[in-house]
């Protein structure tokens, strides 16, 4: 249910980013004397108002419908009054008006077509190990049946692999769920078309806990082993509204958890009084290239 939840609230959104990126209002006037400009040439996606300023009704009918949309339906306009009409597809549309005489009430609106584009993105972009984050885009071709080919390439790897393939809807939304190990570049594509490069960044997972009086554990779980390095292990002062630094922590400990996690660990004791907040981190410079910095939960001493 929660998968269909979130199909539906990125189709929606990714639609609505379709519809609304770079289109273009372009006006046709209706005058006593004909359409001014009779012709106009706009993009996919863009809309084209009919106003009235003649003092009778005027109505618009399109030699062929398939690819337009327009507002009223049928488009019969009311003098001092508007009209528009949005276009999907790329051709010639040709229109007129059946209730005027003569060829000045005729007209054409040219549709030009956009490049093909794959669009990509991850929400969060960063996850603490274990955690999902979701990739969605947009296949602007919106072929029926369109398989997008979601690629994958971890930290160390070089080069990509493919993780899922992925159809798309009949909009051309696409969506899947991702569970990196460490720091992961992704790529979509489709035949000839490639979207670009988004990264999601990985957190180890550190978890903290009060042993006994002045006695601690450190557990960081992650994609690969953080054994030999060094956690900083924090007080808070509230005084100056900031985490100081209390000792180092060196994980010694490289365990297989459920595969594929490693786990390193730390027991250390410290002389702190009780009733302190305090936590551990893994600062950049120790989780190296791989992860992002850690922090692990805040307990009281």
């Amino acid at each position: 249910m929660f998968r269909k939840v979130l199909f539906t609230a990125v189709a929606v959104l990714s639609l609505a980013v379709v519809a609304g990126a770079g289109a273009k209002t372009v006006t046709v006037t209706i005058t006593k004397s004909g359409y001014v400009p009779s012709s106009v040439t706009v993009a996919q996606g863009d809309v084209v108002q009919f106003t009235n300023s003649d003092g009778v009704v005027h109505e618009i009918s399109f030699k062929t419908t398939a690819g337009v949309t327009c507002a009223p339906s049928p488009l019969v306009i009311q003098p001092s009054a508007s009209g528009s009409c949005t276009f999907r597809t790329a051709g010639s549309y040709s229109y007129s008006d059946p209730t005027a005489k003569g060829n000045a009430f005729r007209g054409t609106v040219a549709v030009t077509g956009t490049s093909p584009a794959l669009s990509l993105a991850a929400k969060p972009a960063l996850v603490v190990y274990g955690g999902s984050s979701t990739l969605s885009g947009v296949l602007s071709t919106q072929k029926p049946g369109a398989n997008v080919d979601v690629l994958a390439q971890q930290c160390g790897a070089s080069a990509s692999t493919k993780l899922v393939t992925v159809p798309a809807s009949a909009e051309g939304v696409y969506t899947t769920s991702v569970k990196p190990l460490m720091n992961t570049a992704y790529i979509a594509k489709d035949k000839n078309l490639a979207s670009t490069t988004v990264s999601v960044r990985v957190r180890p997972s550190l978890k903290l806990t009060r042993l006994a009086a002045h006695r601690y554990a450190l557990r960081v779980a992650g994609g690969s082993t953080l054994a030999g390095k060094y956690a900083s292990f924090q007080r808070y002062n509230a005084a100056t509204l900031r985490w100081v630094p209390v000792r180092t922590v060196l994980l010694k400990t490289s365990t297989t958890g459920i595969a594929p996690t490693v786990v390193a660990t730390a027991s250390f004791g410290s002389s702190l009084h009780s009733g302190l907040r305090i936590r551990a981190t893994l600062p950049q410079v120790q989780v190296g290239s791989c992860y992002a910095a850690g922090t692990s939960n805040t307990i009281k001493s």
